[in-house]
């Protein structure tokens, strides 16, 4: 197997994200010192201790982790345009009339833009499939900005759309479920006239509301691809931040869980801040909860308040006004309760979603299984924050096969044992060649081997000096004691289907390199790294179970024309501009598809397609963009069909409900929504075939 790294950024915001972004999405972390203090090693650290005897050139040839390292070239900290030109030899037509490219990627990639709309390939349409406000349960009203509610909205999809999932639906033709997160609200660009200062009690009950997940069964067009709600399905469902959640697993139940509320520490109001998230193999969804420490109050006492974030004084949105759990000085236990991993049946609305304590408190960007040769499943996860880490869990349990409800009964709880996992990472070059430009060491490529250090097994720690619930509660803090490799703001890691080798997808770091805080290493070449990577990682023997892997980049970010990116080897002149990768994804053809957030490269955000494979690999191409202001969010690509998330259009400085940023997706004179989009070939083919 093998991960990839993610990307890194280094503007005033990081990521190019508008500083309304930074406020409301992430409560302006990348402004906070960084809550990772330890002297652990940073995965620069890592990949600068290298020495591979692998060439660039031999690295774009072959085809697994140890002899196929690809090579990797990093930008410096300032700002550039893209100058490449959209996809060339790829756009070209091919024999037969076919567009050429690697099989799945068979589209003109769309040029960078900075057009307030969807932008697809020639030859594709799309529909918005459902935008925030819509109603989805039986009673919801129709959605109206000037005259919203807490009750309607609770009825209605949510706000900010995030990770989808996409599962069948049995016995109705034709139809399928969508899972959506609904990651945090923009107070400002929801309701006219607010008053970030003063809140009022009902558009605080409204942004609780908005918040949590949407399942709503959606209804294929027989002769498109196009995607319609299906309203009051009795499969449909809302839950928010004030919904009943279970914790299970080694941690359920311990003191650093109670509150008064909720002396059994087993019981919690909501899901917070749901960024991406996964899909099981037995049929339910997982869902990542992230920067959830923006939503608390007077914090920031305690060592293990600021090692997550949480800080002093009054929150942004001032919700501890409204309810006193959200005043860490009232109820100090109650921020314990978020940052885990959120397992969810989408079959059955009676489910208690359940918090599974056994995968780790931090904040979760993702968590995407795949299972072991004898059935046990295995999630990979990232830490999305400057300096700290991903894990994995390998379940004690193996999953039963079909649909009875004893095998559903047992698979609902395979992720509540197990061993928590954190990686530490080796390079192969001496520290001196990695010197915070990009350039490559002289063994012609960043690469280097791994080990998976056990944090904890069931009511076991593995940590010396903290017992079992500490790990888990204080998962940040057990990576600290046994020295695990601090990375650029881990988001992404999904396991290939194929292959099973892991792609990291690493974001951004402002602070790589700065005055007091780490240099580049092997594994995080660049400093100020504001395009980020892509690490792909191999396990020993591909077997996830094993404590040992071999890592390379396989995509260094930024303007092709610069020397210092890199796309596996592949012809930079012949790759579309990418920076900032968040989310990733498989396509049934093994490609790589990569959404970005906060491209820095003054185009849109949007989502790419990159082969792992063949004579191609490391040819990459842009498959859309999104409007003014959004992230791509959520791809999940189909056969004939792409979805994506459309999260915060409009979001950008300046911008309120008076005065939008962007008139997406229904035109002038109406409010901007964040909403879910489908896309297809219009000659209904296969995507890219």
């Amino acid at each position: 197997m093998r991960k990839l790294l993610p990307l890194l950024n280094t503007n005033a915001h990081a990521g190019g994200r508008s500083a309304l972004t930074c406020r409301f999405r992430c409560g302006d972390a990348c402004f906070h010192e960084v809550p990772n203090t330890s002297d652990n090693e940073y995965v620069g650290d890592v990949i600068a201790s290298a020495l591979s005897r692998r060439s660039m050139m031999r690295a774009a040839a072959v085809v697994t982790v140890a002899t196929a390292a690809g090579t990797a070239t990093v930008i410096g900290a300032g700002g550039e345009q893209a100058s490449a030109a959209p996809v060339g030899a790829a756009d070209s037509l091919g024999s037969g009339g076919r567009t050429d490219g690697a099989r799945g990627l068979r589209f003109a990639a769309v040029a960078p833009n900075k057009d307030d709309k969807v932008t697809v390939p020639a030859g594709y349409s799309q529909n918005v499939v459902i935008r925030w406000g819509e109603p989805i349960l039986r009673g919801a009203p129709a959605f109206d900005a000037d005259k919203q509610t807490a009750a309607a909205q609770a009825g209605q999809f949510g706000y900010n759309n995030d990770f989808l999932s996409l599962l069948p639906l049995r016995g109705e033709y034709g139809r399928q479920v969508l899972v959506a997160n609904h990651e945090y609200t923009d107070e400002v660009l929801m309701f006219r006239g607010y008053d970030a200062a003063n809140p009022t009690r009902e558009q605080v009950e409204i942004a609780w509301a908005a918040h949590g997940l949407s399942v709503v069964v959606v209804q294929e067009e027989s002769r498109s691809g196009k995607l319609t709600p299906v309203t009051r399905h009795p499969l449909n469902r809302r839950l928010t931040a004030t919904s009943e959640f279970k914790v299970t697993g080694p941690a359920a139940g311990s003191a650093l869980l109670r509150t008064s509320v909720d002396p059994t520490g087993t019981k919690v109001l909501g899901t917070l801040n749901n960024c991406a998230g996964g899909t099981t193999p037995w049929g339910t969804t997982l869902h990542g909860e992230e920067n959830f420490n923006q939503y608390f109050a007077n914090g920031g006492v305690s060592a293990t308040d600021k090692r997550y974030g949480l800080a002093a004084g009054a929150s942004e949105r001032k919700w501890e006004r409204f309810d006193k759990r959200f005043d860490i000085a009232q109820e100090p236990n109650e921020s314990h309760r978020f940052g885990w991993v959120v397992e969810l049946d989408p079959y059955d609305p009676e489910f208690t979603p359940r918090k599974r304590t056994a995968l780790g408190r931090f904040k979760h960007e993702a968590a995407q299984p795949r299972l072991t040769d004898d059935g046990r499943p295995v999630v990979y996860m990232g830490d999305d924050e400057r300096f700290d880490y991903f894990y994995k869990f390998v379940s004690s349990k193996s999953m039963k096969k079909g649909s009875s409800r004893a095998a559903r009964e047992h698979n609902r709880t395979l992720l509540d044992e197990g061993t928590l996992y954190v990686a530490k990472l080796t390079g192969d070059s001496p520290a001196a060649e990695i010197d915070g430009t990009g350039k490559l060491p002289n063994d012609g490529e960043f690469d280097g081997s791994g080990v998976w250090i056990p944090l904890a097994t069931g009511n076991t720690s593995h940590v010396p000096g903290m017992t079992a619930e500490e790990v888990y509660v204080f998962t940040r803090l057990a990576g600290d004691k046994v020295g695990a490799t601090k990375m650029d703001r881990p988001e992404d890691v999904e396991p290939s289907p194929r292959t099973g080798r892991v792609y990291v997808a690493l974001t951004n770091n402002k602070d790589r390199g700065a005055a007091g805080k780490a240099a580049a290493d092997e594994a995080n070449p660049r400093n100020a790294n504001k395009h980020g990577h892509i690490l792909e990682l191999a396990e020993h023997w591909d077997d996830p179970t094993s404590d040992g892997f071999a890592w390379r980049l396989f995509l260094v970010a930024g303007d092709p024309n610069d020397p210092a990116t890199y796309f596996a080897g592949y012809p930079k002149d012949k790759v579309s501009p990418i920076s900032c990768p968040d989310n990733v994804a498989f396509d049934p053809h093994g490609n790589l598809w990569i959404s970005t957030d906060g491209a820095q490269l003054g185009s849109h955000d949007g989502l790419f397609g990159v082969a792992t494979k063949g004579e191609r690999r490391g040819e990459l191409k842009q498959f859309l963009t999104v409007p003014a202001g959004a992230e791509t969010c959520g791809p999940i690509i189909q056969d004939r069909r792409v979805l994506v998330a459309v999260q915060h259009p409009g979001e950008l400085d300046g911008a309120s409900v008076e005065k939008p940023a962007s008139v997406w997706p229904d035109g002038p004179g109406k409010i901007v929504r964040p909403a879910v989009v489908a896309v297809w070939r219009k000659d209904g083919c296969d995507i890219g075939v």
